[in-house]
């Protein structure tokens, strides 16, 4: 995940630079929808966690005053049988669900402002190559005298720099947001999967 924004290819420069807006524009809102998802479950999980460890408080405080009674004392059979409750509740972790769900999907979702980080640079390279391409156009419909050919090389000097750097980080940032993206399933999955695994165990020990 660490290397989410690491080069992956070299710039296609084969189709147009309406075109490249158009597929990343559409690309950004998949993943922006993402991000929204994401956000909401982390939200979810926080009160599922929550809820776990309330419900365990509950559970505890039940056993409690079970091998308190008059009855459990009485009883030695039952006393036992509480007291193995007890002591599985004491081996719990507490916060388990916060280690196999909250924070993985927190992990998750801190990767996000990395996106939104990188896509600015993008934009602002994007805004660089217009304005270059702008000022090479202006100078090519310009009268062709001795200073507005200087002035048209220099443009086109600083537009070959702008432009390649605009379709790399677009490139870069299409491959990266398709590999995020394709991860949304998987991810997630894996971490709840271990919960009902980790929970289904300690069921089983109870």
């Amino acid at each position: 995940m660490s290397k989410i924004f690491r080069r992956l290819s070299t710039p296609k420069e084969n189709v147009t630079l309406r075109d490249e807006e158009n597929e990343f524009e559409k690309e950004s809102k998949k993943l922006e929808d993402l991000n929204e998802t994401c956000r909401k479950l982390n939200e979810v999980s926080k009160k599922c966690s929550e809820t776990a460890s309330s419900l365990s408080k509950c559970e505890w405080r039940i056993t409690q005053d079970l091998m308190a009674s008059t009855l459990c004392k009485s009883e030695s059979k039952l006393m036992h049988y509480c007291e193995e409750w007890d002591n599985s509740i004491v081996k719990l972790n507490l916060h388990m669900q916060e280690m196999m769900l909250v924070e993985p999907i927190q992990k998750f979702n801190s990767i996000f402002p990395i996106f939104h980080e990188a896509k600015k640079k993008w934009q602002q390279s994007l805004e660089e190559y217009k304005r270059c391409e702008a000022k090479v156009k202006k100078y090519q419909d310009r009268e062709r005298t001795g200073n507005n050919i200087v002035k048209l090389n220099q443009s086109q000097k600083s537009l070959t720099p702008a432009k390649g750097k605009c379709y790399e980080l677009h490139t870069i940032l299409m491959e990266d947001m398709s590999k995020l993206y394709d991860l949304q399933i998987s991810y997630p999955q894996s971490c709840i999967e271990a919960l009902i695994k980790s929970q289904w165990g300690w069921s089983y020990v109870k």
